[in-house]
């Protein structure tokens, strides 16, 4: 986990936003960072904050090669097939880093094949110094963020995050641009002109959620047995797990004692074992009082063996936090920001109070095994595939983007083994009738693929969906009751549905919270949900339900916190 910043053709104010705007995005690497100009290029800046996970002697960025001494490469990624690569074509490498490879692929292949052969999760700006070209990247689903603003005279800035291009935007007003994420999956390739403007010449989406990847897998297909699924996918994701322990710094796992983080932590626990690492994987919980993830999560490391970490927290620290977090997460979705104040609460112990610095989570789960409870409602298994597909494009929106500010902002990297390309290829072309809820229990064909296994405790494997916010505080108060009991002590005012339509006409705030979240917003990225935030997220196939909580879906049943 690292943070990228680059701008082309800027002509005023590049020392400027150098200085300031390249420093908004420090707390995603502050081991070191390095800003460099080229003296070809006119009016160019490449920026990098670097944290430390593999190659700690080198790897400092923007890699320059002396192979391609002209060109450098900045990326936020890891890519775990980078030594396979040097087997599979003869790759020399002058580094331990992992990013090099896309130096090598792209000089061999070009840049559509480049990202094409990347196993991992990355976002990358290649400049081409010779050729005059910005080459940049992003991984399939979106692990990785990337921002962008293009000019119409042809200014370009890329970032890790928003907050770090805001100034840029402002800069250009009077000029269209648009400020907006860079899509995942895709590739696009710029020429930088005479006067060090830019010019877009192909922008080209290269992966779809279920795609075949087009690299070398680590596990051949010949290895799978047919129509054997319980037994492919433990194998497919087990290896996405042992893949993903690249790293030169400890390991640890969040661990809610829900389905997807507890099978996540198990086989993290047997990989890292057989892999010799020194040192005993740290687990963590949180919860208000007693709670039901808390009570879970207990259960868990004691049956995997973790170096386990519970963290309480309170009414008092949500009121603390929740402005930083919503501009941590440049968001004003209402879903994206009740889950994150737990994961930014924890994020924050864990970076104070151990020297763990990559986690691995269950984050994509839901979206890939049909795990959310309104998937119960689908009217067909088509519709159901449909929307899991949806749920995984627009992941890096909402999930997604929630897993990665709130772990980065406390310079923590996330790892995340079921958006593994080969594990959701296989899972999301099953027939599509075994990955439906049956008997009311949702994710049943990944349940049963660990059924029997003393991987999980029986009760934590087959233990019923959590709203997350019942899951780390309780029914009796849920955390979405402290938030908009904060909400009222700071905007008293009773709500106004036309006012609000009038002052947000896109995603109008639907109630007095949302509102709240939507003014905190406005305050760091005026007018600029229209590129963030397509609408807000809600379950589907629900009727007469406003409030994004699954605690109002009828099938809900969540576990009393005595």
């Amino acid at each position: 986990m690292c943070g990228i910043w680059a701008v082309f053709g800027l002509t005023t104010n590049l020392h400027t936003h150098c200085a300031s705007a390249f420093s908004k995005i420090g707390h995603r690497g502050p081991d070191a960072w390095r800003v460099e100009y080229d003296r070809k290029l006119k009016n160019c800046c490449v920026g990098f904050h670097r944290l430390t996970i593999v190659d700690c002697t080198y790897g400092m960025q923007p890699m320059k090669l002396h192979q391609y001494p002209h060109s450098m490469l900045i990326c936020n990624g890891e890519l775990y097939n980078c030594k396979r690569l040097a087997e599979q074509f003869d790759f020399k490498y002058e580094t331990f880093s992992d990013v090099e490879c896309i130096f090598h692929l792209y000089e061999k292949f070009g840049i559509e094949e480049c990202v094409k052969n990347l196993d991992g999760v990355f976002a990358f700006c290649l400049v081409d110094v010779p050729r005059r070209k910005v080459l940049l990247g992003r991984d399939p689903y979106g692990v990785r963020p990337l921002f962008k603003i293009l000019s119409q005279s042809g200014i370009l800035g890329i970032c890790s995050e928003a907050k770090g291009l805001t100034a840029i935007e402002k800069e250009l007003n009077g000029e269209y641009k648009k400020l907006e994420p860079f899509p995942p999956g895709t590739f696009e390739e710029y020429d930088i002109l005479e006067n060090g403007k830019v010019k877009l010449v192909k922008s080209q989406r290269y992966f779809s959620p279920g795609d075949k990847p087009s690299f070398k897998p680590f596990v051949t297909y010949e290895d799978l047995i047919p129509n054997d699924h319980t037994g492919n996918i433990r194998k497919l994701l087990t290896e996405a797990v042992r893949k993903r322990l690249m790293a030169d710094r400890r390991i640890g796992c969040l661990l809610s004692g829900g389905l997807d983080s507890s099978l996540i932590a198990s086989l993290l626990v047997k990989e890292a074992k057989r892999a010799n690492l020194p040192y005993k994987v740290q687990s963590f919980a949180i919860g208000m009082g007693d709670s039901p993830d808390l009570r879970a999560a207990r259960v868990v490391a004691k049956h995997i063996g973790t170096e386990h970490h519970e963290v309480t927290f309170t009414e008092e620290d949500v009121v603390k936090i929740l402005d930083d977090v919503i501009y941590t997460l440049e968001i004003p979705d209402i879903t994206t920001i009740r889950a994150s104040i737990p994961m930014y609460l924890i994020s924050k112990y864990i970076q104070e109070n151990t020297d763990t610095t990559v986690l691995f989570s269950g984050e994509g789960a839901d979206e890939i095994a049909q795990g959310y409870i309104y998937f119960r409602d689908a009217p067909s298994p088509k519709l159901a595939h449909e929307d899991s597909l949806r749920l995984l494009r627009e992941i890096y929106m909402f999930d997604g983007l929630r897993a990665d500010r709130t772990t980065a902002a406390h310079s923590l990297e996330l790892r995340v083994p079921f958006l593994d390309l080969q594990f959701t290829n296989y899972y999301l072309n099953v027939d599509l009738e075994l990955k439906q809820p049956k008997d009311g229990i949702e994710k049943y064909l990944l349940r049963s693929a660990f059924d029997k296994t003393d991987v999980l405790p029986h009760e934590i494997l087959w233990r019923h969906k959590e709203a997350f916010s019942d899951g780390v505080a309780s029914k009796k108060k849920s955390l979405f009751v402290i938030l908009q009991e904060i909400v009222e002590e700071r905007l008293p005012q009773a709500y106004d549905e036309a006012a609000a339509a009038k002052l947000y006409p896109h995603c109008t705030p639907s109630s007095k919270e949302s509102l709240y979240y939507r003014g905190v917003f406005e305050k760091s990225f005026q007018d600029l949900a229209k590129n963030f935030l397509p609408y807000y997220w809600m379950p589907r196939w629900v009727e007469g339900i406003t409030d994004p909580s699954a605690r109002f879906i009828k099938h809900y049943a969540a576990e009393d916190n005595k």
